[in-house]
């Protein structure tokens, strides 16, 4: 059975979202692992771990947003 996902890659963000991981000392890792895996996603978990990183909870949970599966658009035999 054959699974077609939701996913994007987006090389620039990508690239930008390591820089910053870098740059802030892994605060951002989340984001740049959801940019690197191409998640739809990848604006939210900016946003969360950006507003809400700061407690180690908002943190934890966009880690979990950006490494959990991808969306499942269709499947074929």
């Amino acid at each position: 059975m054959t699974y077609v996902t939701v996913r994007k890659g987006k090389p620039i963000q990508a690239t930008v979202a390591w820089l910053v991981a870098l740059l802030s000392f892994g605060y951002m890792l989340p984001w740049a692992i959801a940019a690197t895996r191409g998640k739809v996603n990848s604006g939210a978990i900016f946003w969360l771990n950006l507003l809400l990183g700061w407690s180690v909870i908002g943190w934890v949970i966009a880690l979990v947003m950006s490494l959990s599966a991808h969306q499942v658009v269709a499947a074929s035999r």
